[in-house]
């Protein structure tokens, strides 16, 4: 019995140290995450304040010099929208480093970079005091007699539309006349660090500037006119917390697409900044949209960046996901639909809106009205194609909303035969027609994929035409003019993340400036374990309960 209470103790002994050994192990590696976060912030700090100094040296320059040229003036807006991004991903950094070294609990301090001195709010602007409840009780001993001794004063600028004003957050301060303690509510959560702008107030910057698409110096030179002067920095400097703060939300949408069985999935251009010229970078989006076939599961965008369209990034931006994807024949996707593929093949919905477009162009007798004398003929066999498919779609109309049981029914009953008859016609038909004919390449899209094409006969979930993704990269599109070009690769990356929110609250139905706002206002506080609560078709879904107020 003694050896084997010696061993026993042996073993104890043994895990005791193998356990004080990993969380020493742990401790490392929280100090090392805590390390990497705090060096990156010091290089985006730095480059924020280099772009800083150079926009300032091309001011000087112009003042000594003159307005040289129109060229001058674009290099200025450049510089200004670099400083934009690069103060944005500074302030995004810094957040992230104090987030790591506070979970670390090291020594390894929180990253405060250099900011600009940013001005008094302005005194003409009326100010909101919105007293705390003062404590009844001291917090040391429990006595009633508590005696006022002053106040602190925590100024928010504030936004309600159209007219600004600075809520003064007071917190009384009462001191104890038998314990000489002192006794004051505590500092309320602040969805920003430093607090200084109002969740409504960011919520206005975030959302005109990726939802407006109204890029910050616009937004600053309207505030100095609404007599409120609020520098382009101090401006990016929020919208890169504000990244920061909403990441855990961004990350629960993110979840949520990625566990469709059924994705939509398309890209558009997006000018991207290099080197005294613009790039040709992509925005990707993935939309889950159950509502065509009854789901019940909520619709959301994912958005995702890149500076080319090479067929490695849908595959990253899939990475583990199966299911049905729905696009266009884009030859990049291929890869994803190879049976070697990990955790299995992606199956292809090809949208038959694209096809029904290449036929289109073909027999749009309107825009060939409009061409006069120089219009080329009407192809009859396009405009064939165009009527049949037309056909499908009428049908289709008719059962959207539907169950997937019952519009898997309609279709291989009504739909199904056309599908057929429009197959069969169009092999005959491009037998018979030379490989250069344009209407001969309209059919060649879709005749060596008609599998993929016709995969809607087989699954009541597949919708008909990509519609979903193409209509959620709509705002991107429309505002390529007001914005120009993305400033870095970093800005691209930060856009397609605000695009994922902003275009979420509006495929739920919700006002996105007002859903950020309550957002901005609650996160702070809100537990990790009750944050799905934010997510906008919760939120939608609470505003519309009796007795719930909009924010």
């Amino acid at each position: 019995m003694t050896d084997v209470a010696a061993e026993i103790e042996a073993l104890r002994a043994a895990l005791a140290e193998a356990g004080a050994r990993a969380d020493a192990n742990a401790a490392e590696a929280a100090q090392a995450k805590a390390a990497a976060a705090h060096a990156q912030a010091l290089v985006s700090g730095s480059e924020a304040l280099i772009a800083h100094l150079k926009l300032e040296i091309e001011k000087l320059r112009r003042e000594l010099y003159g307005q040289r040229s129109e060229r001058k003036q674009r290099l200025l807006d450049q510089l200004e929208l670099q400083l934009e991004e690069m103060e944005t991903t500074a302030s995004e950094d810094e957040a992230l480093a104090a987030a790591a070294a506070e979970k670390a609990k090291t020594t390894v301090g929180a990253f405060q970079r250099r900011k600009p001195v940013r001005k008094p709010f302005p005194e003409h602007l009326p100010r909101e005091r919105v007293v705390l409840p003062a404590p009844c009780n001291c917090a040391a001993c429990g006595s009633s007699r508590l005696t006022k001794m002053g106040e602190d004063i925590t100024e928010t600028l504030e936004v309600i539309p159209r007219r600004w004003k600075v809520i003064q957050t007071v917190r009384e301060k009462f001191s104890c006349r038998d314990c000489e303690r002192i006794s004051q509510p505590p500092a309320p959560f602040h969805p920003t660090p430093r607090g200084w702008a109002g969740p409504s107030l960011l919520a206005m910057i975030i959302f005109e500037k990726y939802g407006q698409h109204q890029p910050l110096n616009r937004q600053a030179e309207r505030y100095a006119r609404e007599g409120v002067e609020l520098s382009l920095s101090t401006l990016a400097d929020q919208v890169g917390a504000v990244a920061a703060a909403l990441a855990p939300l961004h990350a629960l949408i993110e979840a949520h697409v990625m566990a469709a069985e059924r994705l939509h999935g398309d890209d558009t251009t997006v000018p991207l900044l290099a080197k005294g010229k613009t790039e040709t970078a992509r925005l990707w989006t993935y939309v889950r949209d159950d509502r065509p076939f009854g789901g019940p599961a909520p619709p959301a965008a994912l958005f995702r960046f890149s500076r080319d369209r090479r067929g490695a990034h849908p595959r990253q931006h899939l990475t583990g996901w199966s299911g049905v994807l729905q696009a266009d024949a884009y030859a990049g996707f291929n890869a994803l639909f190879a049976e070697t593929r990990e955790p299995g093949p992606i199956l292809p919905a090809f949208c038959w809106a694209h096809a029904r477009r290449k036929f289109f162009e073909l027999a749009d007798i309107a825009a060939n009205a409009r061409r006069g004398k120089k219009a080329t003929p009407i192809s009859p066999l396009a405009l064939e194609a165009v009527k049949r498919i037309d056909a499908i779609f009428d049908l289709e109309r008719a059962i959207n909303g539907l169950p997937a049981e019952q519009r898997l029914a309609t279709r291989k009953a009504e739909i199904a035969p056309l599908v057929a008859d429009l197959h069969a016609w169009m092999t005959a038909e491009r037998a018979r027609l030379s490989k250069h004919a344009p209407v001969a390449k309209a059919m060649s899209y879709m005749l060596p994929r008609w599998d993929d094409f016709a995969r809607f006969l087989d699954d009541g979930r597949v919708c008909l035409t990509n519609n979903a993704a193409e209509r959620s990269l709509r705002g991107a599109a429309l505002g390529r003019k007001a914005w120009l070009f993305a400033g870095s690769e970093r800005g691209g990356h930060r856009a397609a993340f605000m695009y994922t929110l902003i275009v979420t609250a509006k495929l739920n139905g919700a006002d996105p400036q007002a859903w950020l706002a309550d957002v901005l206002a609650r996160i702070a506080s809100t537990p990790m374990n009750r944050l799905d609560e934010l997510l906008p078709w919760n939120w939608v879904a609470a505003q519309k309960s009796p007795g719930v107020k909009a924010a």
